[in-house]
């Protein structure tokens, strides 16, 4: 396995409560049913470091979690699914609008996807913001243990709209998981160099 030493540090709800560190982030983005814990758990190798639900949109803060020893993930809420007020739904909007425009650190976000649904305008409307921002897009397809060979380019097809192709992941049978890890920590080195150029 890739040397991926992952460990959860801290929760916050506003900018100001994030990790003061000099590392790079990438943050985990998708709907509340894609997967991302089961994900995050297969990414570190470690069971039940981030806690999975059989109820969607159970994550409200920003988790954070130190990979290695100058990389991080940022755990985003999910969206587009959980059952919650309105008055929740818009403050978690504006906590990770805060994050994404705000945060020095963050240098990529990887946006989890069904491959079953494909890119839905929420996923696409995240992807223009982070590009927007200059930060790198990783999109995931998600539950690929459910794809047969013969649906992969129909599948492969419907992430055009996100301009970059999508590593097919499973949390279950641990498919696409090194090319995932292989990916962030590629992100944690170049995150690194240009903030070193830019002091």
């Amino acid at each position: 396995m890739i040397p991926f030493t992952t460990e959860f540090v801290a929760s916050a709800f506003t900018l100001d409560g994030c990790p003061r560190w000099k590392r790079a982030e990438v943050a985990l983005a998708g709907r509340s049913n894609v997967g991302k814990s089961s994900l995050l758990n297969a990414l570190a190798g470690v069971k039940g470091l981030a806690r999975t639900s059989k109820t969607p949109g159970r994550t409200r803060a920003l988790n954070f979690f130190s990979v290695n020893d100058t990389l991080a993930l940022c755990d985003l809420p999910g969206f587009g699914y959980a059952k919650m007020s309105h008055d929740d739904a818009a403050k978690i909007a504006s906590m990770m609008q805060e994050y994404i425009h705000g945060r020095t650190n963050l240098a990529a976000i990887a946006i989890l996807i069904d491959w079953r649904r494909g890119p839905q305008q929420d996923e696409l409307d995240l992807a223009a913001m982070a590009t927007e921002r200059g930060l790198e897009v990783i999109p995931v397809a998600t539950k690929c243990d459910k794809l047969r060979r013969s649906e992969r380019a129909s599948a492969l097809k419907r992430f055009d709209p996100m301009r970059v192709a999508p590593i097919f992941c499973s949390a279950t049978s641990g498919e696409g998981i090194d090319d995932l890890r292989r990916r962030i920590l590629a992100v944690g080195r170049s995150g690194t160099a240009k903030r070193a150029e830019a002091r």
